[in-house]
């Protein structure tokens, strides 16, 4: 049961830009500041010195460049060549692909949960389809007798079971389709000539999959959208499994390793006759 309970997401962490053109903005205002006081100074010193006055001593330092602030400012050049005023389409991919991976997590906390609840019924299976002798069946009859109130399946559970792989698959075939393009050079490129045309950035800006014309679409602040394909027609990107990769794979994870149907109902609930529990 604890495998079971145990869902692990390994998300990509992914940092916020720092805003290259505030440090660009600050570290030039310090120099022109200087530059200015200066300017200031040099002006008097022109003047006063025809006029045979002389101006404090060091007063020329609060003109001066510091190194510090020669250093900042030729780092904040050199950040600069790197920031994108419309946005990073990747990072603006990947946090919605991490948007919805939570979405689906939660979901399936829910199907954990509702499959728990039902998980009699994996017992009640077990010994019916092993029921070959009419005492056996009559073991069957016993059992559901004895303990038929608990065995019920209600219709509030089987809501809940089938609104969870409803919401499992839809946050996950976002996600899926988020990070196809995101992983896609040439894809994150066209995005981002999208904002660029637009004059927009990814900040005012909203994705979603459209699962009937298999395109990720994102939306401009001005209505405008532009989309990729994720089944072929663009940049190469083709997200799509069949049912048999799908069941072939699912098979193989530690999670359906750790699952009722997979443990048997006396491993799963009790930790007992776990002979053929799964081992990742």
């Amino acid at each position: 049961m604890k495998q079971f309970l145990k869902i692990a997401l390994v998300l990509a962490s992914v940092s916020a830009q720092s805003n290259e053109l505030d440090n660009l903005v600050n570290t030039s205002a310090a120099i022109v500041g200087k530059i200015d006081t200066a300017s200031i100074m040099v002006g008097s010193a022109i003047g006063y010195s025809n006029q045979g006055f002389i101006s404090p001593q060091g007063l020329a330092d609060s003109g001066k460049i510091t190194q510090e602030e020669l250093q900042a400012y030729n780092q904040a050049l050199t950040g600069i060549t790197a920031y994108n005023p419309y946005g990073d389409a990747q990072t603006f991919l990947e946090n919605a692909a991490d948007d919805e991976l939570g979405l689906m997590h939660e979901a399936v906390d829910v199907f954990t949960e509702v499959v728990i609840d039902m998980v009699e019924v994996v017992k009640v299976n077990e010994l019916a389809e092993s029921a070959s002798t009419p005492n056996e069946e009559a073991a069957v009859v016993d059992y559901v007798q004895t303990n038929f109130e608990q065995l019920q399946i209600t219709e509030a559970e089987v809501q809940t079971y089938n609104q969870s792989l409803d919401d499992i698959e839809h946050h996950s075939t976002n996600a899926g389709a988020f990070l196809s393009v995101a992983a896609n050079k040439d894809a994150t490129n066209f995005l981002e000539t999208g904002a660029a045309n637009n004059n927009t950035t990814f900040d005012t800006a909203n994705i979603t999959f459209d699962a009937n014309q298999q395109y990720v679409k994102v939306s401009w602040s001005n209505q405008n959208a532009t989309a990729v394909y994720v089944n072929g027609n663009n940049f190469g990107i083709d997200a799509y499994v069949t049912e048999a990769d799908v069941l072939a794979y699912g098979q193989q994870t530690e999670f359906y390793g750790g699952s009722p149907t997979k443990m048997g109902y006396d491993c799963f609930v009790q930790q007992i006759n776990c002979e053929h529990n799964y081992e990742p």
